[in-house]
C-alpha cells in the first residue's frame, strides 16, 4: 500500500496516476478524498488529528505528504508544524517510509541564483521560516533512525489545469480577458518553474528507489535560463497574443493586499521576484537520466488544456 497524504491537490492527483507505474494498492487520504484510479482506498483524514493520521497511515508502505494548505500565513504557522509531527510519529509508529513534497521558501535569498539541494537555509519571509521548521523536523527524524524519509523539492509550478499558479493566474488568465500580463517583481530575473508532470513522475520514482532515501532532491525542472520576460513572450506566441505586460512592485502587492488578502501574502515572498530564481536539478538527471520537459512543450501543453475546459 502506498499513501498520498493530502491526495486532492495538484501534485496529489497527478501522483496518484504516476504511482500505478508501481502498485496497484493506492490509498487517498484527504478531508473529502475522490479516486483518482478506480481501484483507489480512499480515507477521510484532517491531518491536523493524530488519530486520523494513524488510520490513514496504517498498513502503508511509503506515504507522500503533499498536502496544500490555504496560502495563509497564520494558517501555516499553526498547522504545519501539527501535520508534520503527526504524519512523523505515524509513520515512525507504523514503520513506514515517508516522501515529503516541499518548496524552496526556506532558503536564504541571496542564494536563489543556482539553489542546489546544498543551498543554505536562512529564510527571510515568514511562510519560509515555518518551511525552515517543518524540513528540519522531519531531517532530525531521518538523522535519529526514527523514520527513514526524503525530501522532494520543487520551484514554482506550472502545468495543465492549474487553478493556483502564477504563470496561470497573472499571465494566461489575464490574455484569455484581453488583459496584460502581470509579472511580480522584476520581469528582467531569470525564474525557473517546475511542471507538475515531471514533479509527480519524480516523485513517484523517488518514493519507490530504496537509494533514494534519507537525502534532499530538487525535483527535474529544466535547464533553460528564462527571464519573467521570456515566459511571457512564450507564452503569449503560443496564444497568439501580443505579449503585453506589466510589472507589479512588492509595495503595489503591499497596497493591493489591503483591499485583496492573497496579494499581501504574496508580497511576503516578493523575494523570489526581485531576485534572479534558479533551481538546479542536475543531481537528480544525473542519479536517473531523465530531464524536465522544455518550457516551449509545457506551455504549448499548457495551453493545449484550455480548449478542453
Amino acid at each position: 500500500m502506498q499513501t498520498i497524504l493530502g491526495g486532492g491537490g495538484t501534485i496529489g492527483v497527478a501522483l496518484a496516476k504516476e504511482l500505478t507505474a508501481y502498485t496497484n494498492q493506492i490509498r487517498i487520504a484527504a478531508r473529502n478524498p475522490q479516486k483518482v484510479n478506480i481501484n483507489d482506498e480512499l480515507v477521510k483524514a484532517n491531518l491536523t488529528i493524530k488519530e486520523e493520521v494513524y488510520k490513514a497511515v496504517e498498513g502503508s508502505e511509503i506515504a507522500y505528504l503533499t498536502v496544500g494548505l490555504a496560502y495563509n500565513t497564520k494558517v501555516w504557522e499553526s498547522q504545519w508544524p501539527v501535520i508534520m509531527q503527526n504524519v512523523v510519529d505515524a509513520c515512525q509508529h507504523h514503520n513506514t517510509k515517508l516522501v515529503f513534497f516541499d518548496n524552496i521558501y526556506m532558503y536564504d535569498p541571496h542564494f536563489l541564483n543556482g539553489m542546489t539541494e546544498i543551498t543554505p537555509i536562512n529564510p527571510s519571509s515568514k511562510k519560509g521560516r515555518v518551511r525552515a521548521k517543518i524540513a528540519k523536523m522531519l531531517l532530525d527524524a531521518m538523522a535519529d533512525g526514527r523514520v527513514k524519509g526524503l525530501i522532494a523539492r520543487a520551484a514554482d509550478f506550472y502545468g495543465p489545469n492549474i487553478k493556483n499558479s502564477i504563470i496561470t493566474e497573472t499571465i494566461v488568465n489575464n490574455f484569455l480577458k484581453g488583459k496584460k500580463a502581470q509579472w511580480m517583481g522584476d520581469a528582467s530575473k531569470l525564474h525557473s518553474f517546475t511542471y507538475t508532470p515531471d514533479a509527480a513522475k519524480a516523485t513517484a520514482l523517488l518514493g519507490n528507489t530504496e537509494s533514494a532515501y534519507n537525502q534532499v532532491w530538487h525535483l527535474p525542472t529544466h535547464k533553460e535560463k528564462l527571464t519573467g520576460e521570456d515566459w511571457i513572450k512564450l507564452i503569449a506566441n503560443e496564444m497568439g497574443v501580443v505579449p503585453r505586460f506589466q510589472q507589479v512592485s512588492p509595495l503595489m502587492l503591499k497596497i493591493a493586499g489591503i483591499i485583496v488578502p492573497i496579494l499581501k501574502e504574496f508580497a511576503d515572498i516578493a523575494d523570489q521576484y526581485t531576485n534572479s530564481y534558479y533551481f538546479d536539478s542536475s543531481k537528480f538527471s544525473n542519479q536517473f537520466h531523465t530531464y524536465a520537459t522544455e518550457p516551449k512543450i509545457a506551455v504549448k501543453e499548457i495551453v493545449s488544456a484550455l480548449s478542453s475546459r
